[in-house]
């Protein structure tokens, strides 16, 4: 997902696609380690959505406090 299209979303829908994302790195995780993961790039891919979410987040968290 591109930072465009998560800045699209609530804080509510952020959350829910960082929980997501942590589960799916969770889950490519176990695939890694038995040898059934067969895109190594997802991994990766992964990781910078959760960082581009969490990323969003504190911004919008900074402005709330810069609005008090």
């Amino acid at each position: 997902m591109t930072a465009s299209e998560l800045r699209n979303l609530s804080v509510s829908e952020l959350a829910t696609k960082l929980d997501d994302f942590h589960q799916e790195l969770f889950n490519l995780r176990f695939q890694k380690a038995t040898g059934q993961l067969t895109n190594t790039a997802r991994k990766q891919q992964v990781r910078r959505d959760i960082a581009r979410i969490k990323t969003i987040l504190r911004e919008r968290q900074l402005a709330a406090q810069a609005e008090e």
